[in-house]
């Protein structure tokens, strides 16, 4: 579908596509006792100025005469979702292949250069669309606290390394999952699945698209997912454990069946959930969220993944140390 045909979708609430693996990471995040004082402390000791005054100085932002048709993608992205925020959008000097969102009040976007210049017009508004998606569902929040905790903050915290690092671990899990559903975003936007594809195999390596082919890499990552042995499930857990993103042939599974789900088609079809109609339903889809993780745990062949379910019963204590030891800091 070319750039200017996509459907506006009016008044598209988050919701709508926000994957159920992602709503549950979120709420349990929000549920780690101490987690609201974290944050206090994080952005009391810096703040999100601080991010984008370092990019105003050693990066590019895009205008009608800087990248113009970046410029150009993210207004037209704003439209297709009908958003009235449009973001500021920067291009930072980097060799590696990512982009992010960074801010609370005015969050705004950074694409490496590698990715500008190596992807076609439309994975490039595929991967803008991605990003606005972590945007519009109030992600840069959580990301921006990540990214400073990681970055600047946690060595000025007045709190100890136990307490921080599995905030930070379970900050990482959630941002993994939030992928993908900026996935889905991207997909909305563009409306045309095969360079929301591609853009992922580039991720994983193609640069070149003459030595490429997607069936094979859909083969790639049907043997990834058919992989379930318990040494294939230790390594798939120590591989992932400490990473910012799920690997590209998870992602490309994940968008795959939500498309075959025909929740993809629905949406474009206009039937979605709507800003403002959504109060009595909220507590219904951390449920269902909640549920979803369940079940897919509960029907998953993997012995480790059974394992790690087992552990959950620890977490409550370690929260309650992490609330314990905040409690008394902030008397």
């Amino acid at each position: 579908m070319p750039i200017n045909e996509q459907k506006i979708l009016t008044d598209i609430d988050s919701r709508s596509w926000e994957h159920p693996a992602d709503k549950a990471a979120l709420a349990t995040l929000k549920q780690i006792p101490g987690f609201d004082e974290i944050i206090k402390l994080v952005f009391g000791l810096t703040t999100e100025k601080s991010i984008k005054l370092l990019h105003l100085s050693s990066s590019i932002r895009t205008s009608p005469n800087q990248f113009p048709v970046l410029h150009q993608q993210i207004r037209k992205i704003a439209e297709i979702f009908d958003w009235n925020y449009i973001p500021e959008v920067y291009v930072t000097r980097s060799p590696f292949f990512n982009a992010g969102v960074y801010g609370v009040k005015e969050p705004f976007i950074v694409i490496n250069s590698h990715l500008v210049s190596s992807v076609s017009k439309d994975e490039l508004m595929c991967v803008l669309a991605h990003e606005m998606g972590h945007l519009i569902s109030g992600h840069s929040l959580y990301k921006t606290l990540l990214w400073l905790m990681v970055n600047i903050s946690i060595t000025a915290l007045p709190v100890s390394d136990l307490i921080v690092l599995p905030i930070i671990a379970a900050l990482k899990e959630w941002d993994r999952k939030s992928e993908l559903s900026a996935d889905r975003a991207g997909l909305l936007a563009v409306q045309n699945e095969d360079p929301c594809y591609s853009v992922l195999m580039r991720m994983a390596g193609g640069d070149n698209p003459s030595e490429l082919n997607m069936n094979d890499f859909f083969l790639q990552a049907d043997e990834y997912e058919n992989s379930k042995g318990l040494i294939d499930g230790i390594h798939k857990v120590l591989n992932t454990v400490w990473t910012s993103h799920p690997f590209p042939v998870i992602r490309l599974t994940e968008l795959r069946n939500w498309i075959a789900s025909g929740e993809y088609s629905k949406i474009i079809g206009g039937d979605y959930q709507k800003r403002g109609n959504n109060q009595n339903r909220i507590s219904d889809d951390i449920k269902n969220s909640f549920e979803y993780y369940k079940n897919e745990t509960e029907k998953e062949a993997d012995p480790v993944l059974q394992a790690v379910k087992s552990l959950g019963e620890g977490v409550g204590k370690i929260g309650e140390d992490i609330s314990d030891t905040l409690k008394k800091f902030f008397k």
